[in-house]
């Protein structure tokens, strides 16, 4: 607390001193005032004005209440840090993206078919098509979907594939279904310890795709947004357009996720 903040306080009568020498004007505080001293920064913190803690402290709030007011500001606070963050770490894909237009011009794509495949699956919801909205939801589901798995002793027989669907009929809405998906063979007989494990999950059939464009990214798929518009584009230059949901397949997802490669499969068909 400066000298001139607590002459202030002192004009104002919210901390008076103890006392003050008169040649020197030098001003003495006793213990018992630290505790005061104390409530006036913490509510100072929690963002009350002066006139407004001389109130407060002429209430003589007591130190639960003050505890209580304290957490309710924390939590506040921790709530906005969390919003900041993940508005930063947007502002941060975005920026990645804009620097890495260059590099896209020169994406290679692919176009081939796709063959029917067994999955099992779970879903959830995220609020909207946004990488870091979707991010935590799949990571999750992935993760319990692994375990069913492994409980029951299935082996996927292919690699993982993500896809989205709109749950909105007439498509007025922002938040979408994410599908975790991974390829099995034979399903484990009803009634067993095994197929009791998988009793969560959905075994979806995924049907042949005559003509998908594909594009290879590199790298979080937080990061993503770059590789999905450089084939939009190529498609649309293409004379082709998107028909049913996208796919994602987890070619390799090692724990970096710098290393992580994954083939983005947008069914087509000619305009």
């Amino acid at each position: 607390m400066s000298v001139r903040m607590l002459r202030h306080y002192d004009a104002i009568g919210l901390l008076r001193p103890a006392q003050v020498d008169p040649s020197t004007g030098y001003r003495w505080y006793t213990a018992a005032q630290l505790t005061r001293l104390n409530r006036i920064v913490a509510l100072r913190g929690l963002g009350f004005g002066l006139q407004q803690v001389q109130e407060l402290l002429g209430e003589r709030v007591g130190a639960e209440e003050l505890r209580g007011m304290l957490r309710l500001r924390q939590a506040e606070l921790r709530a906005q840090i969390a919003a900041d963050t993940a508005r930063l770490a947007d502002i941060q894909a975005r920026l990645r993206m804009i620097e890495s237009e260059a590099a896209m011009s020169t994406i290679e794509i692919t176009v081939k078919p796709l063959p029917a495949v067994r999955v099992v699956e779970l879903t959830g919801v995220a609020r909207n098509m946004e990488p870091l909205s979707i991010g935590p939801v799949i990571r999750g589901l992935y993760e319990r979907l692994g375990a069913a798995l492994r409980s029951a002793g299935v082996t996927p027989t292919g690699p993982a594939i993500a896809y989205y669907t709109d749950p909105h009929a007439d498509g007025d809405g922002e938040n979408i279904v994410v599908h975790a998906a991974l390829p099995i063979g034979a399903l484990p007989a009803d009634g067993t310890p095994a197929a009791a494990a998988l009793a969560g999950a959905a075994v979806v059939d995924l049907p042949a795709v005559t003509q998908v464009a594909t594009v290879v990214h590199r790298g979080s798929m937080d990061d993503c947004l770059p590789s999905y518009q450089a084939l939009a584009r190529w498609i649309e230059d293409a004379g082709y357009r998107t028909t049913g949901p996208s796919r994602e397949l987890s070619l390799a997802c090692p724990e970096d996720v710098d290393g992580w490669v994954t083939e983005i499969q947008e069914p087509i068909v000619p305009v």
